[in-house]
């Protein structure tokens, strides 16, 4: 499939490439460009997200069962579509089903418009062990329906777990980083989320989203304090694959990434405040730049 741009917004800076939409359409540039995590540029940028090309990720080739050898992952199955870091009371979980979440918005509306009536939205919402509870939610988009024969359709539509737990896979690349933290990332550059910690999983109509549990490996856990403590230095980038068993799966093809670029952590996060204390009507989406408020109909209902 072909890659289209990502524009910052900034007229200095090299837009990054992005997944499979040729046409971005009006929602998806919203959910890129108005999370208070703002797209960077993709070689210089700091304190915010770019889209890394797909090749930096080393997959499965379509001889891998024979010779062994991986291949550039090419393009992304799905488009980005936002990073938002959320910080909250308690784990967040099902963050696309909560309904100030920004971009199932701006997809909802764009539907209630008879829009990208088509479109889908996968998420995956990484839970931090930290202090203060913070989630990184990475959102991917399609406009097109997901092949009935594709892996990510199994994934996606299955209704056993089991299957997500064993293929579902996070594929990493440090691209700056202290040497220290380039030997850790070494040792968990491509592994199966759900072996590894706790994940759970939510569908919707026009959704779906893993949430992944760091907390439950200790591992893990010690692993991430550790990188946390060098992530203004960190330049890293993140992909997912369904992880391919027979020749007949093969190539792995890359379901998105994103590249996140030397973040400041808490004073860069969205603060979640919890039902009992927050002020609704109007009220500020989940993720989003200064300024954004629902206007869905139902939700301003008193």
């Amino acid at each position: 499939m072909n890659q289209t741009e990502i524009s910052t917004g900034d007229n200095n800076s090299k837009p990054a490439k992005t997944g499979s939409i040729s046409f971005v359409p009006k929602w998806i540039t919203e959910t890129i460009n108005g999370g208070l995590s703002p797209v960077v540029d993709l070689n210089t940028g700091s304190n915010g997200w770019a889209s890394p090309p797909g090749d930096v990720f080393p997959l499965r080739s379509v001889d891998y069962f024979k010779t062994k050898q991986k291949s550039p992952g090419g393009d992304y199955l799905l488009s980005p579509a936002g990073v938002d870091w959320l910080i909250s009371t308690g784990k967040l979980h099902n963050v696309l089903a909560h309904p100030d979440n920004r971009v199932a918005h701006a997809l909802r509306q764009a539907q209630s418009r008879g829009e990208s009536l088509n479109s889908f939205i996968f998420a995956v919402n990484f839970q931090m062990p930290t202090k203060e509870p913070h989630s990184m939610v990475l959102y991917f988009a399609t406009e097109d329906p997901i092949p009935s024969d594709s892996l990510l359709h199994q994934l996606i539509n299955g209704e056993d777990d089991s299957f997500r737990n064993q293929r579902f896979k996070l594929v990493t690349n440090a691209v700056k980083a202290p040497r220290v933290v380039k030997a850790l990332a070494g040792k968990y550059g491509a592994f199966l989320l759900g072996k590894a910690v706790n994940c759970s999983y939510h569908r919707g109509s026009n959704y779906f989203e893993i949430d992944v549990d760091i907390g439950s490996s200790a591992i893990l856990s010690a692993a991430l304090r550790f990188t946390l403590g060098y992530i203004m230095s960190l330049t890293a980038d993140i992909g997912f694959v369904v992880e391919a068993r027979t020749e007949d799966e093969l190539p792995e093809k890359l379901i998105g990434a994103v590249r996140i670029c030397q973040k400041e952590l808490s004073p860069s996060a969205f603060i979640v405040v919890d039902d009992d204390h927050k002020d609704l009507k109007p009220c500020r989406m989940m993720g989003s730049a200064k300024g954004n408020q629902h206007d869905d109909e139902e939700y301003n209902k008193v």
